[in-house]
């Protein structure tokens, strides 16, 4: 029997240490095909954000996927980066000096995105925030037939991160999440709630440190800062690998059970404004608009992503 053809693929991305690993699982997965990574501000700078996409990609052996700087700021807030968590450079551990073999794209990510989509349907995997997307429904809104489905690592069916109900990614541009969710593209959405289950544990280090390639130590150093942050923020003893979930929905939907509920983004509240609010019980009456994340085949998911990092070793 012929291998399923890989799903075309967008990564619009901020990285970041879990953004990182989400761009080495959708590089070497035999599932997908990585046509493109865009950039958003948000858990550093753009400029920092392209750089480390640029460094990833470079660290991988990967040519030939264009890289493209996109929004530097939201839609209509003032952006507010994750430096407490990810570091001055946004990739905080090992330390490069040397300038990535990938190149920047020439094209914005406005300009990459309008490209690609134009002759190719494709899945835009975003894990960041959803400012690049925004614009391009609005911007381009013909070009909302060829999104075969957004999967957004953000929100939560429950309590945030950066405040107490809004999730990071969420809350840095609620009205471009609200855009998004309001476009008719269909939506999946990866919360807290589910990324929560993806821990970097003991033994999933030492699953990396046992392939002992140079790209494997490096990764287990991303995941060893990432957890020192998060266990003096958050009190985690093992940090949540959020971002890669988003990239293994789309791998296999087995990965990452879902549920069809209604999704409204919160904008106007002065203490909720970024909640995602996922009505799971059907109260308010409204349809389901989103595919929302429940569960993790834990097992799955961390073969995929030790296979992937193996594979480009």
């Amino acid at each position: 029997m012929a291998a399923p053809t890989p799903v075309p693929l967008i990564l619009d991305c901020d990285p970041g240490h879990d953004d990182a690993m989400a761009i080495l699982l959708a590089v070497a997965d035999p599932a997908v095909k990585l046509l493109a990574v865009t950039t958003v501000a948000g858990n550093q700078t753009v400029d920092k954000c392209t750089l480390n996409a640029r460094r990833v990609l470079s660290l991988a052996g990967v040519s030939g996927i264009p890289v493209a700087r996109g929004a530097d700021r939201p839609l209509v807030r003032r952006l507010r980066i994750a430096d407490d968590v990810h570091g001055k450079t946004g990739l905080d551990g090992p330390l490069f000096d040397d300038e990535p073999s990938v190149p920047e794209s020439p094209y914005s990510a406005h300009e990459l995105l309008v490209d690609v989509l134009r002759t190719t349907p494709a899945t835009i995997v975003a894990t960041g925030a959803l400012t690049n997307i925004a614009r391009l429904l609005s911007d381009e809104p013909g070009l909302a037939a060829n999104i075969t489905e957004i999967v957004w690592m953000g929100g939560s069916t429950d309590r945030g991160n950066i405040a107490p109900l809004a999730e990071a990614n969420a809350y840095v541009d609620p009205e471009a999440a609200d855009l998004v969710v309001r476009s008719g593209v269909p939506v999946t959405m990866c919360g807290l709630n589910v990324t929560h289950q993806a821990l970097v544990t003991a033994d999933v280090l030492a699953r990396f440190e046992q392939l002992g390639t140079p790209l494997a130590r490096v990764c287990a150093e991303w995941m060893t800062f990432f957890a020192s942050t998060y266990r003096e923020l958050f009190g985690f003893e093992s940090p949540p690998l959020h971002d890669p979930v988003a990239v293994a929905r789309v791998i296999d939907p087995a990965i990452v059970g879902c549920v069809e509920a209604n999704l409204v983004i919160e904008t106007q509240g002065e203490w909720t404004a970024g909640a995602t609010v996922v009505d799971l019980d059907g109260y308010t009456g409204r349809p389901p608009n989103a595919r929302i994340a429940v569960a993790l085949d834990q097992d799955a998911f961390w073969n995929r992503i030790v296979a992937a990092v193996s594979a480009v070793s």
